[in-house]
């Protein structure tokens, strides 16, 4: 049996989506959560000094949040069931990349003028942009998922760039019909919803 290890610090960021990975397909690995005071030394020992790294069989490493989650739902069988849909999943998951990137400039702005200028236009122009994009794509599609007719990496990371949007502006998603029951779909399938009981309970 293949062994995993997800190195990551105890938040959610960017490897929440591997974990939710490993979560819908139901297989084990180590979940390897550091504390920031150990990153310095081990920064220097990592492929680009960065995290998360996922360690396989404790001999290969890769680096790069959405590499590791393509290779993962790959491997697993969630990634669509022909190259087209694989190419979807990968639509959808760069586009969630890019409102991640939004919601960073934020979090990382330090003049706090320019940081509640930015939250606005976050909530008010540049969420809706992109929630509008996952509502049309799943009206596009009659089975209620956002790439053909089971759960895939695309679902997976729509439901993981929402978690603070939903949590900290709830009445945002209002709005957005179809995918408030596409976040209630995914949260509530068994596999997910035994990851979701027993996850860590962290900031972001």
């Amino acid at each position: 049996m293949v062994e995993y290890k997800l190195t990551y610090f105890d938040i959610r960021g960017r490897a929440e989506i591997a974990r939710l990975v490993f979560a819908a397909a139901d297989v084990s690995y180590i979940d390897d959560r550091i504390k920031r005071e150990e990153w310095p030394a081990l920064k220097p020992k990592t492929p680009q000094g960065q995290l998360p790294l996922l360690t396989i069989d404790g001999k290969v490493t890769l680096p790069q949040s959405l590499a590791i989650a393509r290779f993962l739902a790959k491997e697993f069988g969630i990634c669509g069931k022909n190259n087209l849909e694989n190419a979807k999943c990968d639509v959808i998951l760069q586009t969630t990349e890019d409102l991640r990137a939004e919601w960073v400039k934020v979090f990382r702005e330090q003049d706090e003028s320019k940081k509640a200028d930015l939250q606005k236009k976050l909530i008010e122009e540049t969420v809706p942009k992109y929630w509008t994009i996952f509502e049309n794509t799943l009206s596009s599609n009659s089975t209620g998922y956002m790439v053909g007719d089971g759960l895939t990496l695309g679902d997976l990371a729509v439901y993981d760039v929402m978690e603070i949007h939903t949590r900290d502006y709830p009445d945002l998603i209002k709005g957005f019909p179809k995918l408030q029951a596409h976040r209630q779909r995914i949260a509530e399938s068994p596999n997910i919803r035994k990851y979701l009981e027993k996850r860590p309970i962290t900031l972001y």
